[in-house]
């Protein structure tokens, strides 16, 4: 006797099901929806935000062009250094395999508007003829301008911070004047005080502005002289005595770094022997590892990180909890025909499949209109207030990612229901 095998029924039936179940009832499905978006989008944004806060931390160092960074061993991250002498600056270039040498000066001061605001600022000084430290775009005005006595750069989301509207505008830093010849592009980074950039000469000469200075002198027994510089805050309103242009650096002026630009075919790894041995107390670091170890310091030594991380963390649970509240509740109220699929004889693969593409659905349809309101958010808040929330593709596809393992997690709890159901509810009352 032959035996005959039925074909099973096509399952093409059941995706109508799971799209019917899931938009049957609009306004349960918006709330839904609606709750995927906020899970999807804060999770998104917190993930953005670290990614945005750690990169700024280290622009100027991805932007530059130097090869190598000279540091006080005691460097703990680009802004927080020991000073070194500007004499490195002389020595480094001495070294074998060195094409230039160059000085970065790093000073913090106060920045004063011409209608009293007042904000703390941090100073780059530099040499304007070369690109080894200023890498970025100066998308208003020109550079070179900052040669001249008392012109500063400053990053056009600063402006409204520092008081000013426009180019050409002037306030204070210290008792002395800073007038604004140019606006870089993406140089500021969230977690510091707003970025000035200047000429070595005038970033030296605002390093000490504001400050008077006394000499004091005692006689030891022995007949020989002790004297002592002191330093005092000048008041913030003080006039400086004159305005004459600034002077050049001496060798023993402090700076922070010596930048190195490598003649080519130098291993860099070596040239840093070289320098470390040349330049006594000092290290020499790539630009990927001086910004890694800035981009460390900020994102694992205060915190930020584990907040931030925290952040997207409670985003996930808090979809969860509300696509399987949806999910669970949508089961509930087709038991009866979930009852029937199983007295017809579907397996319950079949029953789950309706289930997990209802998830599915709720995930793509959750995750497209988030992502795209994450995408403006981030393209406002960086051309408005310099603050980056950075969303690469690798960073969608993750979040992509997550939110399907969140709403088809969330469905495994709603699947525990069908599966206790009883095809002989289809003949209850």
């Amino acid at each position: 006797m032959t035996r005959t095998t039925l074909p099973r029924p096509p399952l093409l039936p059941m995706a109508s099901i799971a799209r019917k179940n899931l938009f049957e009832d609009i306004p349960r499905f918006l709330v839904a929806q609606a709750g995927i978006m906020f899970a999807v989008s804060l999770v998104t944004i917190q993930v953005g935000i670290l990614k945005g806060f750690t990169r700024s931390t280290a622009l100027l160092i991805d932007q530059s062009t130097a090869d190598l960074w000279v540091a006080s061993k005691d460097m703990v991250h680009l802004e927080l250094t020991s000073p070194i002498a500007a004499e490195k600056v002389v020595q480094a270039q001495q070294v074998s395999g060195v094409e230039r040498a160059e000085a970065l000066m790093i000073r913090s001061s106060i920045w004063r508007s011409d209608s009293g605001l007042i904000t703390p600022v941090r100073i780059f000084g530099f040499d304007p003829n070369s690109r080894l430290f200023a890498g970025w775009d100066v998308s208003q005005g020109k550079l070179n301008a900052v040669k001249q006595p008392f012109k500063v750069v400053v990053d056009r989301s600063s402006l409204k911070n520092l008081g000013q509207t426009q180019i050409g505008e002037q306030g204070k830093i210290g008792t002395l004047p800073a007038q604004i010849v140019g606006l870089s592009q993406d140089t500021q980074s969230i977690v510091s005080s707003l970025f000035i950039f200047t000429s070595l000469e005038n970033a030296n000469a605002y390093a000490t502005a504001g400050l008077n200075t006394s000499v004091n002198c005692t006689r030891k027994t022995q007949g020989n002289l002790v004297c002592t510089n002191n330093f005092d805050n000048a008041p913030l309103d003080g006039k400086p005595a004159s305005l004459t242009p600034p002077r050049s650096l001496s060798i023993s002026d402090p700076i922070s770094y010596v930048l190195i630009r490598a003649k080519p075919g130098q291993d860099l790894q070596q040239l840093k022997q070289r320098l470390e041995a040349a330049l006594p107390d000092t290290r020499a670091y790539t630009q990927a590892e001086l910004a890694e170890q800035t981009q460390v310091y900020w994102s694992e030594r205060t915190g930020v990180g584990f907040i931030l991380s925290l952040g997207a963390t409670v985003g996930f649970v808090v979809g969860m909890v509300i696509v399987g509240q949806i999910l669970y509740s949508s089961v509930a109220d087709h038991l009866r025909e979930f009852g029937t699929l199983k007295a017809m004889g579907a397996s319950n693969w079949v029953i789950y499949s309706v289930i997990l593409e209802q998830a599915m659905w709720m995930a793509v349809l959750g995750y497209i209109p988030s992502m795209a309101f994450c995408l403006g958010l981030g393209a406002w808040t960086q051309t408005a207030k310099g603050i980056m929330i950075l969303i690469t593709p690798a960073t969608a596809g993750g979040v992509l990612i997550l939110t399907v393992v969140m709403c088809v997690g969330s469905a495994l709890f709603a699947v525990q229901k069908v599966t206790r159901v009883d095809p002989a509810i289809v003949f209850k009352a």
